[in-house]
C-alpha cells in the first residue's frame, strides 16, 4: 500500500514534466514538490500540478500599492485573455490553468499565451514604476 502511494506521488508531476518536452525547455529539472520554475524572458514562471489542473504562475510585483491599479486593468483583460489577476503570497500575481491531461499543443498553447500576458501584465507595472501612473493604452472597464 505504500509504495502504491509513492508511485502516485511520483507520477503526480507528470503534466509538469511533458509541458517542460512540450516547449523544448531546456532544464527540465523538477521541485521537489513536481513543480518546476522556469526562467521566461528574465523573469520566473512557476508551473505545478493541482488537484487535475497544470496551473502557471508569475509574480508581478511585491508592492501592494500596485494591486488597485492592476486591478483596474482585470476587467477588460477577462475578454483578450484566459490568465487571472490575483492577490496574495504578499504579491499580485497572474495565474492560468488547463487540466493536467491536455495534449501536447494545448499545454504549448497555454504557455504562449500565458508567456504573452505576463509580458503585457509586466509592461503595465513597468510603467507604473517610471512614471507613477500607468499609461492607459487601451480601454479600461470598470466595474
Amino acid at each position: 500500500m505504500a509504495e502504491e502511494g509513492s508511485k502516485r506521488k511520483l507520477g503526480r508531476p507528470r503534466a509538469v514534466e511533458r509541458l517542460l518536452v512540450a516547449i523544448e525547455y531546456p532544464e527540465r529539472a523538477l521541485n521537489a514538490d513536481g513543480s518546476s520554475t522556469l526562467r521566461v524572458d528574465g523573469k520566473e514562471m512557476l508551473v505545478e500540478e493541482s488537484a487535475g489542473r497544470i496551473v502557471l504562475s508569475h509574480v508581478l510585483t511585491e508592492d501592494d500599492s500596485l494591486f488597485p491599479t492592476l486591478a483596474a486593468y482585470a476587467a477588460g483583460r477577462m475578454l483578450r485573455e484566459d490568465a487571472t489577476l490575483a492577490h496574495g503570497r504578499q504579491s499580485a500575481f497572474l495565474w492560468q490553468d488547463a487540466p493536467a491531461d491536455a495534449d501536447d499543443r494545448t499545454l504549448v498553447r497555454l504557455f504562449e499565451t500565458f508567456a504573452d500576458s505576463c509580458d503585457w501584465w509586466r509592461a503595465r507595472v513597468d510603467e507604473r514604476g517610471k512614471t507613477g501612473a500607468p499609461e492607459i493604452s487601451e480601454a479600461v472597464i470598470r466595474p
